[in-house]
């Protein structure tokens, strides 16, 4: 087998996050070719794209066989009708109790490596809805195939330019479809440029989509560079005028003239209405911004926040630290009953809204820091009782976990969106007199093949 080589074969495993193993019969003997974005069961062809000697790997060309776990989704017509072209969901096609085992074998097989010792395994908790749970969506403006007519909608599987328009997209509700279409459509009549990556030359770049679960409030963000001059009234009117299940409250213009391919706000302006939405959880209220972290499953967040508040017991007279804070959702979710809950983030807007959302809910002991968790440890004065972890997903610095472990606190909630990252910092928390006492895993995403895990770990004497 070479690089470039053709071959078939069946998918018999998927280790998280998305490795499908495929072994091919090569003279007589079974190599092993890692193919991502397979389901097990299926039978693929793929092309060879790298062979070492320990190593190869294969991208997945097509699927030649269904899989029986994928027969029920699509004899009822569960599949979206952009699966395998977009590049957003892997498992959908897999019936959801399925992938619930998957993803929770894959997470029990992560965790008992890397846990020293006994710890309980509570399994996987699955989202309350698997099809349109999404709050938010990223929709990026450019063409199907080069020079096609405009499009608007996710990446193409596999290609860095190519850009499929998901209207119906099964992750989402009607509302961010309609929003789709009317914003495509208009922008196709006006025959403005979209930015193109390789010139950096080019005007609309993304169309941001925030929709609130509890309170159907809407909001839209048009990113573009300056490089035209263009009036958005119109589109703004259209916009107003689009029957919606939820509520438009808000339509702001981004301007990005960055060269990365990323939503980026070098400067914002409301065309109408608001710049944000408020959204409930937990009987907490939440203004969010457009560019302000915020899980974007609602639901799925209240079933993973009550178990971290089922993790962190009880906060009566304690002081917690809520490292990675984002816009503060634990701390003010533990707030009520604890002494005082000092939130760190790095993201400053992230930092406002969380101390908007504090105000908004009557928490009058919650401090947010905008300031890298790193540095911060080093200026607060306060020690806690208690540190609940929610890192991004490369998890922790080591350096930062050092400072932590340093505190010495008898218990942390180490809450993961990536279980790799929190096997890598579990080694050093181990080393240092922590021990895993139980942990589970919570599907926020639905069809993709994304986790979340919170496990709670007390200090042992070394």
């Amino acid at each position: 087998m070479r690089k470039g080589d053709i071959c078939e074969g069946y998918v018999e495993k998927i280790d998280f996050p998305n490795k499908g193993y495929v072994w091919v019969d090569e003279d007589g003997m079974k190599t092993r070719v890692i193919v991502k974005n397979a389901v097990p069961g299926q039978k693929v062809r793929f092309a060879v794209n790298k062979k070492r000697k320990d190593k190869c790997e294969g991208r997945l060309l097509e699927v030649l066989e269904n899989s029986p776990l994928e027969k029920k989704c699509y004899e009822e017509g569960k599949v979206c009708k952009y699966f395998g072209k977009c590049g957003g969901c892997v498992y959908q096609s897999m019936e959801y109790s399925e992938q619930l085992k998957m993803k929770e074998s894959q997470v029990k097989s992560i965790l008992d490596e890397a846990v020293k010792g006994d710890f309980e395994f509570e399994g996987i908790i699955g989202s309350p809805v698997n099809e349109s749970y999404r709050n938010k969506m990223e929709f990026t403006f450019g063409d199907e195939v080069k020079g096609g007519e405009l499009a608007l909608g996710l990446h193409k599987r596999n290609s860095t330019y190519d850009i499929v328009t998901v209207n119906g997209c099964k992750i989402v509700d009607n509302d961010f479809s309609r929003i789709l279409d009317c914003v495509c459509s208009y922008f196709k009549e006006k025959n403005l440029p979209y930015f193109h990556k390789m010139t950096h030359e080019g005007y609309l770049r993304h169309l941001l989509v925030r929709k609130a679960v509890k309170t159907g409030q809407i909001l839209v963000d048009i990113v573009t560079t300056t490089q035209l001059d263009f009036d958005m009234s119109e589109i703004t009117e259209k916009l107003r005028n689009l029957q919606l299940d939820g509520t438009f409250v808000g339509l702001l213009h981004t301007y990005n003239d960055s060269i990365a391919d990323v939503v980026k706000n070098e400067r914002t302006e409301i065309l109408f209405g608001q710049d944000y939405i408020q959204e409930e959880l937990l009987g907490l209220t939440f203004n969010i911004s457009a560019f302000s972290f915020f899980q974007t499953n609602s639901l799925g967040a209240e079933v993973l926040y009550s178990k971290a508040r089922e993790y962190v017991g009880t906060t009566k007279d304690k002081i917690v630290f809520d490292l990675y804070s984002g816009t503060g959702t634990i701390a003010q979710i533990l707030a009520p009953v604890a002494k005082k809950v000092i939130g760190v983030e790095i993201v400053a807007e992230a930092v406002d809204a969380a101390r908007e959302n504090a105000r908004l809910n009557g928490l009058s002991n919650c401090e947010f820091i905008a300031e890298d968790v790193l540095k911060a440890l080093d200026n607060i004065n306060e020690r806690p009782d208690l540190i609940v972890l929610d890192p991004p997903r490369d998890g922790i610095h080591p350096k930062a976990l050092k400072k932590i472990i340093d505190y010495g606190v008898d218990h942390m909630v180490y809450i993961s969106c990536k279980p790799t990252s929190l096997a890598r910092d579990l080694e050093m928390l181990q080393a240092y007199g922590y021990e895993v006492e139980r942990g589970c895993c919570v599907d926020m995403f639905p069809g993709t093949y994304h986790v979340e895990v919170a496990v709670s770990l007390c200090r042992t004497d070394i």
